[in-house]
């Protein structure tokens, strides 16, 4: 009775959620074999249980084998603590200060294992985010921890068998992303599932469930207390995807406000038609992830803050500065905001940089600066860039071509080629690759020497 009258008087309190009833399935049900695991991770599994410890594959890994896509990693729980973990595994260390993990390397491959999570108490501050959780517990209680039912499967390469407590299995043949628990609580705890909820339907082409979704616009706004070193690394997981486009469609459509973070703003902004460079990016990165191919976060970046900087680029021209200077004004601009408000680490805003400031150097097609450019070490990634410029009529395509024909060709032409701009520019018809007058700069003249004063 007084547990009944607590729960009535007291707000905010929620009843102990409870899961549904565990399930076992068998190969025959998934048909997932052991040996579709990374063999660092069938190892790390194998050596706990031969320790006495209960060891499973978990998380995307099993969603992703559902799925029939291959997992780029694997990540494996376990009823043993970090400490015990580090101990059997020579080649593994302790990392992370609000729920401790254990990185165990394996040859080239690191696996992530986590200790099951209990349901005991966990700090939060004054926003509801967990800061603190390093309380262990049962299989149950840790499914019951994570965030989303297809993210709670657990495979036993042993037994070949995956343990299901909130239906995941049936969740993902629906392609519906549910969350467990209550939503709003769950986004209030980490905002950054919010993101998660963003990413992984759009990757994975679910529809986030109604109770899902519905605490999204109301939430988001709790994405603005969080470190933006760490906004900054999910927003990067969601540019990588291969689908940042379809994340982007999800972004609008689930209702996450401008003012979250600007990275968030300006990719939004990409359906803007004087913003298409960023949504040509990001077609050209989704294509090269798919395709297994290298892509740049510095040149991905550059994109995606273009439109910012060229604006401030425009206006200082029009303000009477020489390109080249107009452009490091705009940049010195950003360049606060970018490496410190917005959480960009300096590696990559470097690069991004370097891609920028030598954009006003295309310009130049005579004489030796041409030569001097392909020496430049981000020449390619500068030159790519003049592309994706030339793509949305930022820049003729005269110039793009000339220069894709400058870097192929051999010694000689390229002289002749410089030559034939260097002649044009002689019979008034500009410097540049397509034939536009250049500013002739004006000579300064020499001041006259004084005349003497006659003597009085």
């Amino acid at each position: 009775m007084l547990k009944k009258w607590l729960h009535k008087v007291l707000p905010g309190k929620q009843p102990k959620q409870v899961p549904v009833a565990k399930e076992i399935l068998p190969f025959d049900r998934h048909h997932i074999s052991a040996d579709m695991l990374s063999f660092a991770a069938e190892k790390v599994v194998r050596r706990l249980h031969d320790e006495g410890f209960q060891a499973y594959v978990v998380g995307g890994a099993v969603r992703d084998l559902l799925l029939g896509v291959e997992p780029k990693d694997f990540d494996i729980a376990t009823d043993a603590t970090p400490e015990q973990i580090h101990k059997i595994f020579r080649r593994s260390r302790i990392i992370g200060r609000r729920f401790q993990i254990v990185h165990v390397m394996v040859g080239p491959e690191t696996i992530e294992v986590t200790t099951f999570r209990g349901g005991g108490k966990v700090q939060q501050n004054a926003h509801g985010r967990i800061m603190k959780d390093n309380t262990y517990g049962s299989m149950e209680e840790d499914a019951m921890r994570r965030d989303f039912t297809c993210n709670a499967l657990y495979y036993d390469p042993i037994k070949e068998e995956i343990i299901d407590f909130h239906h995941g299995v049936g969740d993902i043949a629906d392609r519906k992303l549910v969350m467990i628990g209550n939503a709003a609580e769950r986004y209030q705890e980490d905002p950054v599932r919010i993101l998660r909820a963003v990413r992984l339907s759009g990757k994975l082409g679910f529809d986030v469930e109604e109770n899902t979704a519905a605490p999204i616009p109301e939430q988001a706004g709790r994405l603005k207390h969080e470190p933006v070193a760490r906004l900054f690394d999910e927003i990067m997981k969601l540019l990588f995807s291969g689908y940042a486009r379809e994340c982007l469609k999800r972004l609008n459509s689930l209702g996450v406000s401008d003012d979250v973070h600007p990275l968030l703003t300006a990719l939004k902004s990409a359906a803007k038609p004087e913003n298409r460079i960023i949504s040509l990016a990001l077609k050209n990165t989704d294509e090269r992830l798919r395709a297994d191919k290298s892509v740049s976060v510095g040149f991905v970046l550059a994109a995606v803050l273009w439109p910012v900087l060229n604006r401030h680029w425009q206006d200082n021209i029009k303000r009477g500065q020489k390109p080249a200077h107009a452009l490091s004004e705009a940049m010195n601009t950003m360049r606060e905001t970018v490496e410190k408000g917005w959480g960009v680490p300096q590696r990559f805003a470097a690069t991004m940089r370097e891609i920028w400031q030598l954009q006003p150097q295309f310009d130049y097609t005579r004489g030796a600066r041409p030569h001097k450019m392909l020496a430049q070490a981000r020449f390619r990634a500068a030159y790519d860039f003049l592309v994706l410029r030339g793509e949305v009529g930022e820049v003729e395509r005269d110039l793009v071509e000339w220069w894709t024909k400058f870097q192929h060709a051999d010694a000689e032409a390229r002289a002749e080629m410089t030559l034939a701009t260097q002649q044009r520019r002689q019979h008034g018809q500009g410097d540049g690759a397509d034939g536009k007058p250049n500013r002739k700069r004006r000579r300064s003249r020499k001041k006259k020497p004084a005349a003497d004063k006659p003597e009085s």
